[in-house]
């Protein structure tokens, strides 16, 4: 069962453009988000609701390599003050599939969320050029990563209100995550999907 309501504002009070990825990022958040939400619900682990509601083999091959290569074991509890994530896309539903597992560690009093470590796994069909694929996945872990803990554009009612970069938020070098390890799974004489 389903229920879809579309709410189209024609006129917005200011301009909007796009992100890198698009939309990608917004919705993956969104989804992903909601299935930890429905994992939750159903008292399953994460890895274990994904791979479940999976019926796309290349999908599962990107969850369960992530999974493996970052030691998720289900139910196990991380170090105190630590948390773990786990989120799984395939871009757009036809291209790359990239499944990634997060440790951060939190600070309870501040709120300060520290990245301490992503594991990836991707397919994104044949593969040319290995560390062109290691690089696009590892700048997008670190920037979208950036955009979850920092980035916000500010603005009052009429304009925005962040003039200049030096004030705008980033992630900085020494707050970057301490390992981020990319695996590949090669696809020889499969499509070439693209790794964006």
């Amino acid at each position: 069962n389903s229920r879809v309501v579309h709410h189209f504002i024609p006129e917005m009070p200011l301009r909007v453009s796009a992100l890198r990825a698009l939309g990608g990022y917004m919705n993956i958040f969104a989804i992903e988000s909601f299935m930890d939400e429905l994992a939750r619900a159903a008292g399953t682990d994460p890895v274990e609701f994904r791979l479940r509601h999976l019926d796309d083999s290349r999908a599962q091959d990107v969850v369960r390599l992530a999974a493996e290569k970052f030691g998720w074991r289900a139910g196990e509890k991380p170090a105190n003050g630590r948390g773990r994530g786990f989120g799984f896309a395939r871009y757009k539903n036809l291209a790359a599939y990239t499944a990634v597992a997060a440790e951060v560690e939190v600070d309870r009093e501040t709120g300060h969320v520290r990245p301490i470590r992503f594991v990836c796994a991707n397919d994104s069909g044949e593969i040319v050029n290995p560390d062109g694929v290691r690089n696009q996945i590892e700048g997008g872990i670190i920037q979208s990563t950036s955009w979850t803990l920092l980035e916000a554009v500010n603005f009052d009612q009429s304009r925005i209100t962040s003039r200049d970069w030096s004030t705008y938020p980033i992630l900085r070098f020494p707050d970057l995550p301490d390992q981020v390890d990319v695996h590949l799974i090669d696809r020889p004489g499969q499509a070439f999907l693209g790794t964006g």
